[in-house]
């Protein structure tokens, strides 16, 4: 049998159009006028881990730079620069210090302009950081990203596949997902290794060379 050579890391850009919607719709409407001038200063997106999170934030930021506004984007760290739109992802991470200038940040950018997303694992009011900071980010738009369910996983996974041009059995999708990832991009970029896979090795998808795929990521 050939070497497995696979990298199966979540490597597609994030947009809008790329994002799984399941239960986030009205988030996703928010976020999408947002970079053409929404008027919202600040939003706040919390959700288990793997629920789209960054995804969203980083949608935000290339939709804000495809329309020529300057954006930037920092996971667990506040950008030194600032910009008409600003992301800050995984909030809880941040030190005090990096809480002090995320206060500085918000007040900054709500006196002179531009929109601040942050995000986090926990709603404003369970956020451990600075009382002064978790009512800031309580105070624009907070929105919970859900997950998606298994039966929508399974649905954006066949239409993945699809969109690759081969058919994904049904008993490969429910293999994958008991045994692998519980985040969609993971997900996504397995089924990738496993379209390459079977291409190299002339075979059609199937539940034993997605166990070659998955032990191969083990390693």
């Amino acid at each position: 049998m050939s070497q497995l050579l696979l990298d199966i890391s979540p490597d597609s850009q994030p947009t809008f159009d790329n994002f799984v919607v399941g239960r986030n719709l009205e988030l996703l409407s928010a976020l999408r006028r947002e970079p053409a001038g929404g008027g919202e200063r600040s939003f706040y997106l919390w959700g288990e881990s793997g629920s789209g999170k960054s995804h969203l934030l980083q949608a935000c930021v290339s939709a804000a730079l495809a329309a020529q506004y300057s954006a930037v984007y920092a996971c667990g760290a506040v950008p030194p620069q600032s910009a008409d739109l600003v992301a800050v992802d995984d909030v809880e991470r941040l030190d005090n210090a990096a809480q002090i200038k995320l206060f500085d940040l918000y007040n900054r950018m709500r006196e002179d302009g531009g929109t601040l997303l942050v995000s986090g694992t926990q709603s404003p009011l369970h956020l451990r950081l600075r009382d002064d900071l978790r009512t800031r980010l309580g105070w624009g738009l907070v929105y919970q990203v859900h997950s998606l369910s298994d039966a929508e996983k399974a649905q954006a996974l066949a239409q993945h596949a699809q969109s690759r041009g081969f058919a994904l059995p049904q008993e490969v999708t429910q293999y994958l997902l008991r045994h692998g990832r519980r985040d969609l991009p993971s997900l996504m970029a397995v089924l990738d290794a496993l379209d390459e896979h079977s291409l190299r090795l002339h075979r059609a998808p199937s539940v034993p060379l997605l166990k070659e795929v998955l032990q191969q990521e083990l390693k």
